[in-house]
């Protein structure tokens, strides 16, 4: 029997070269709140397999922060949270959703309990940024090893 994308299992991460070449784990998640658990474990699984486990909690920072994101900013019904290995230290973390607006950086207010989400990815990421598509966008960001 011939497996297609979309008889995985919905929670199933999948493991694809990416346009680059490079080794990268997808999934497609719905944009909820709830998606970055499942964005979290995406990340721990693809940095296990590949011997960079000292990369995780950052990177997952970084997941989290882009999930919660586009859930805030989006309509999308889906996102789809990618890891890609670039080389021997250094993963990409994107998540691309439906929507055209570029994320920016504003200034939270001291005493607000959110607002300082790409604040995060920007002290943690060595860069980060994104690439509009023309039905969306794919926000991403390099985790290095120190």
């Amino acid at each position: 029997m011939v497996r297609t994308a979309n008889d995985r299992h919905p929670t199933q991460p999948h493991l694809e070269p990416a346009p680059t070449g490079h080794p990268a784990y997808t999934e497609t998640l719905p944009c909820t709140p709830e998606s970055a658990l499942a964005a979290r474990r995406l990340i721990r699984q693809a940095l296990g397999a590949w011997a960079l486990d000292d990369l995780a909690d950052d990177a997952c920072l970084v997941a989290v922060e882009m999930v919660a994101n586009a859930c805030r900013h989006t309509r999308s019904p889906v996102i789809r949270v990618s890891v890609t290995r670039l080389d021997g230290t250094t993963v990409e973390i994107a998540v691309t959703d439906r929507s055209r607006v570029l994320p920016a950086r504003k200034p939270a207010a001291p005493d607000a309990l959110d607002g300082r989400g790409l604040l995060l990815v920007e002290a943690i990421a060595a860069r980060w940024g994104a690439d509009p598509k023309r039905w969306g966008k794919r926000v991403w960001a390099e985790v290095r090893a120190a």
